[in-house]
């Protein structure tokens, strides 16, 4: 006994040397990192915002998780300028911007080669292959001359005819034209019908309500279901391996199985398509991918097999989930809001006087329909920070509200996080931020401080598409119904203000989406 307990006095000494070495080494390295950005002001912590294993905000140790949604600009306000400095100590020493300042911003996405994303932050979504949204430079390029003829005005106006005959259909054969219906969640509706509207203006596959809840012959998931899965449990695929997948929780084997249907389903598609004697002129976005991609003359510029399927996973993806998400938001701003209700549905009967569908020659006309979408984007942007990184020494010019002038140095290898949350509810840029004023897109905004499909060459290739897609949806459900809160004898007693933060609470998967949102549409 006597001579184990020497042997771990001796083993001791060496650890605890091993240990203070070890605990210098890193303090120098983050006092280094402090002195690279002047010591700007921001966050001194143990770990970055971007370590799943620290899920909340605690000072000296994590920022917290995507704090920007919920502090939006407060701490910007506290540092005194719209670029705070974060420097953490582990896993290795680091330094990160988070930028809520619209010059800065415009600056970083104008500039593809100084300021390109971080290829390890999405990863993830190459579950199906390299696409235009993960990748950078030559290929980037690449990619997206073949994907970008795809969102055309032929297809946006595909899109608006589709997304009336699904609404039609929903009011039909699902709501069945009652006076009252009355949903659990908003987001029911929503993400059934940007689903519908992704299989048949993305990809071909026109269903109904009815027919979306049947298994083709050889699967065992409907295609919308498939879909829905991988894209809702995606972060499943970023947190555990592949084998720990397959045999773990329930979750992750439905996981598993939604992504082997999925990927059939898109094989299947390609091999159709391909196999076509006689090829029909269609205008969806899988149709003319693959006829650009079989178009391009050079060899070596073609999309390869892996890239074709990554590309039409991103366009399904993207396609639905943060229309849906978006929808549902909107649809809670308008029952918590009826008196802009009102005016959006004044503004649609200004245009359609009579009880009859709008059609895409009116998609120009429905201006507050545009607005409600914009001004719940402001709110709730899909993604609620930009990553980028700094791929040389440089440095940021910023005037603060006072009119102070500084400079800001970035160095080589630095993270820097677009604050879409912060920058949107800067009051620098928008009046009364945390109001709901659909009014403010009727005229003159600041653009650059409105970045929901990001901006520069690297913004979002589908923003038509979802734009058209929630005009439509949000002018033909207000035309017909008004929208109102769903009562609840347990929340009889709440405020205005509990109200709002009860349905609009949020959580996030790739998006992020309200939690629970119950309303009910009344015919008109």
């Amino acid at each position: 006994m006597l001579e184990l307990t020497l042997s771990l006095q001796k083993a001791a000494v060496p650890l605890a040397l091993f240990c203070l070495l070890y605990g210098v080494k890193k303090f120098a390295e983050f006092r280094q990192a402090v002195r690279l950005t002047n010591n700007w002001p921001g966050f001194r912590t143990l770990f970055n915002d971007r370590f799943l294993l620290v899920p909340w905000r605690i000072r000296g140790i994590s920022p917290g998780p995507q704090w920007t949604f919920y502090t939006k600009h407060a701490d910007f306000e506290k540092a005194g300028w719209d670029v705070i400095s974060a420097v953490n100590a582990f896993p290795s020493s680091g330094v990160t911007y988070y930028i809520a300042d619209a010059a800065v911003i415009k600056e970083i996405l104008g500039a593809r080669a100084r300021f390109p994303k971080p290829a390890e932050i999405y990863e993830p979504l190459t579950a199906f292959g390299s696409n235009i949204l993960v990748t950078e430079g030559d290929v980037w390029k690449r990619q997206r001359k073949i994907a970008a003829p795809a969102f055309s005005e032929r297809n946006n106006r595909l899109v608006w005819d589709e997304t009336v005959r699904i609404l039609e259909d929903l009011f039909r054969n699902v709501w069945e034209d009652k006076d009252v219906v009355k949903v659990d969640h908003v987001l029911d509706i929503t993400v059934g019908i940007t689903l519908l509207v992704i299989g048949v203006a993305g990809f071909g596959r026109k269903i109904s309500w009815v027919e979306d809840g049947i298994a083709p012959p050889g699967h065992s998931m409907t295609f919308k279901d498939a879909l829905y899965k991988v894209s809702h449990d995606l972060f499943l695929k970023i947190i555990f391996p592949p084998w720990l997948l397959r045999i773990g929780t329930p979750r992750m084997r439905q996981y598993i199985r939604a992504h082997t249907e999925l990927d059939a389903y898109l094989k299947e598609m390609v091999q159709n398509r391909r196999s076509a004697e006689v090829k029909e002129e269609r205008h969806d976005l899988f149709t003319s991918l693959l006829d650009a991609n079989e178009d391009e003359a050079d060899h070596a510029a073609k999309l390869t097999g892996s890239e074709l399927f990554g590309n039409i996973f991103i366009f399904l993806v993207a396609g639905y989930e943060t229309t849906a998400h978006t929808l549902a938001y909107a649809f809670i701003f308008l029952a918590l809001y009826p008196e802009e209700q009102e005016k959006f549905y004044q503004n649609i009967k200004s245009i359609l006087p009579s009880d009859r569908a709008p059609t895409y020659d009116e998609f120009s006309s429905l201006s507050y329909a545009m607005a409600v979408f914009h001004e719940t984007l402001r709110h709730f942007a899909p993604v609620i920070t930009i990553p980028k990184q700094s791929a040389e020494d440089t440095v940021f010019h910023v005037t603060n509200a006072a009119g102070e002038k500084a400079t800001i140095p970035v160095p080589r290898g630095s993270f820097l996080g677009l604050c879409t949350s912060s920058l949107h509810h800067n009051p620098r840029y928008w009046d009364d931020p945390e109001a709901f004023k659909p009014e403010r897109f009727l005229g003159n905004y600041p653009r650059d401080a409105f970045i929901p499909f990001s901006g520069g060459p690297r913004g979002c290739i589908g923003r038509g598409f979802a734009e058209t897609e929630a005009v439509a949806v949000l002018s033909m459900v207000v035309s017909r119904y008004k929208v109102e809160v769903r009562d609840e004898p347990q929340f009889a007693g709440e405020t205005f203000e509990q109200r709002r933060a009860r349905l609009l609470e949020t959580d996030n998967t790739l998006t992020i989406y309200p939690k629970r949102a119950p309303l009910v549409f009344k015919r008109r």
